[in-house]
């Protein structure tokens, strides 16, 4: 209905509804046609099923983003032959449709990595009622997620079942194999006391496409998963198995991988059999990237999104980035848990999305170092770097290097106790040939236990996309944000925290017309 625009349109959605709710009786039989008319002037059928997708997530659950629209690759609804990137860019454009039609609701969480949607409860009631065959079907989709089941619910007929979500529930154990030839979608995830699942489960489901079992343990066994042999999505991240599922490397179809936060899981031996695979996610895993697991990365010949722990001591450059195929792929990075290590040496990955650089105690000194496919350190060659967290490496003193990363939109340092600039001066005069104006698509800064932090920029910054400042902790010498009165596009929508009034009295503005602009978008309640 949000998508009507003239007189003419509005005339026709009124006589379409006059009509359908005159065929039906009582309040639900009433109510979800007449919801259903936005539903029916989507456009195409793409839309509508990745629309009534979101109808397996708990009623008033926040939803990823990005793990939808990977559901939707998953089973079909979007073409991948093209890449990733445009697959999900077309997801994206699928999520606006919704959030146009007010199918959906966009959540902003601050600070979160993820973006996230929401579904009304009374459309998500629409989005069952139409999947389950306007309710003439209602085990075609089983979604009771978020409803307290202990154990898997009784169905009468398992061979129709097309669907089930049981997410977010306290489901302990699974022992039936049910034969579901139709399934093509099973969400166990965040069952988070489900530590066993039957030897036969996964025998008698060979449509199945989509599999999410994160967040559940899954400790002490090995699942078999070598009769699935549609499955194109397989999430097992924030689970305890110390190996990989039996089979996996027969299953030709997988395109997308999820083993992050597997802190148990010893080795990926066979990921190299996977021919189809483009998305592999092995962040927080206790897998390291080093010269065994990039000889196996490099068999993956559709492999195009790598998330990946690093090791400080195996950054060596061009020995071990010299594949520009693998290296445009490693699109996450996490660097840390290194005590000894005093100069990083970070290769130019241009497509690296996010990275993590954690606990490197020693640490003081990140330097940027060419790759076969990028040798030139005088122009920003993160270009697609878009988030950058710094935490407890307290040797580092400045932070030049992410003049380099030219549209970074959030940045978070705290904990590291010698840094004294965001951005060096002097540094940035011999780093690069060209005046480069950092932080210009900056939304997100946030600093905390910082004590010897004195400056972020030596000049005022035009910041044209910043909405947040959080300055927590203890920063006591940043007496200067690199603000003017010109400074922020859209000024009404900033907001500035900061940990104490005190503080924030000691601010020295850069005049008193910056003094006007910003003080009144700072607060001084305490965050942490």
């Amino acid at each position: 209905m949000a998508s009507k625009r003239s007189v003419q349109e509005w005339r026709r959605a009124v006589d379409v509804l006059t009509s359908s709710a005159s065929e039906f009786s009582g309040v639900e039989d009433e109510i979800l046609p007449i919801l259903k008319y936005s539903y029916d002037n989507l456009d195409g059928e793409m839309t509508k099923s990745c629309f009534l997708y979101c109808s397996l997530f708990p009623e008033d659950g926040y939803i990823d983003k990005e793990r939808l629209i990977e559901y939707w690759i998953g089973e079909g609804f979007i073409d991948e032959k093209e890449g990733r990137e445009k697959a999900m860019s077309q997801g994206y454009e699928i999520l606006g449709t919704l959030v146009r039609a007010c199918l959906l609701l966009v959540e902003e969480i601050r600070y979160a990595a993820e973006e996230y949607v929401k579904m009304h409860d009374v459309v998500r009631e629409m989005a069952m009622w139409i999947a389950s065959d306007l309710g003439k079907n209602k085990e075609r989709c089983i979604v009771q997620a978020r409803a307290g089941l202990r154990e898997i619910p009784k169905v009468k007929n398992w061979k129709d079942v097309r669907r089930i979500s049981l997410m977010a529930n306290d489901i302990q154990i699974i022992s039936e194999s049910p034969d579901c030839p139709e399934l093509t979608t099973l969400i166990l995830r965040e069952n988070r006391s489900l530590e066993e699942i039957s030897d036969g489960l996964f025998q008698s489901m060979p449509k199945l496409l989509v599999l999410d079992l994160s967040d559940c343990i899954l400790s002490g066994f090995r699942m078999d998963m070598c009769n699935l042999v549609s499955l194109r999505y397989l999430n097992l991240s924030h689970t305890s198995i110390s190996e990989l599922p039996f089979g996996l490397e027969q299953l030709k179809m997988l395109i997308h991988l999820n083993l992050e936060s597997t802190k148990c899981l010893e080795s990926l031996d066979g990921i190299s059999g996977l021919s189809s695979l483009r998305t592999l996610k092995l962040l927080y895993s206790k897998v390291r990237l080093d010269m065994s697991l990039m000889e196996a990365l490099k068999l993956l010949e559709h492999i195009e999104y790598i998330s990946v722990n690093i090791s400080t001591s195996t950054l060596v450059g061009e020995k071990l980035f010299d594949d520009p195929r693998i290296g445009r792929s490693i699109q996450q990075v996490r660097i840390g848990e290194e005590e000894s290590v005093q100069v990083m040496v970070l290769p130019a990955l241009d497509g690296l999305h996010d990275i993590f650089i954690h606990s490197c105690r020693m640490l003081e000194e990140i330097k940027i170092e060419k790759t076969p496919w990028n040798k030139s350190l005088t122009s920003p060659c993160f270009s697609i770097l878009t988030r950058v967290i710094i935490a407890f490496c307290d040797g580092l003193k400045d932070l030049t290097w992410l003049l380099f990363a030219s549209n970074l939109t959030q940045l978070y340092v705290h904990t590291s106790g010698r840094l004294e600039e965001i951005i060096s001066k002097e540094k940035a005069a011999s780093v690069l040939e060209n005046n480069i104006i950092p932080f210009k698509k900056l939304q997100e800064l946030a600093l905390a236990d910082l004590p010897e932090l004195k400056s972020i920029y030596w000049n005022a910054l035009p910041f044209q996309r910043l909405r947040h400042i959080q300055i927590s902790g203890s920063c006591p010498k940043l007496r200067k944000l690199p603000l003017n009165s010109k400074s922020v596009l859209n000024v009404e929508k900033l907001v500035i925290e900061c940990h104490d009034k005190e503080w924030l009295e000691r601010v020295e503005w850069e005049d008193e017309g910056t003094r006007l602009r910003f003080l009144p978008l700072c607060t001084t309640h305490r965050i942490f």
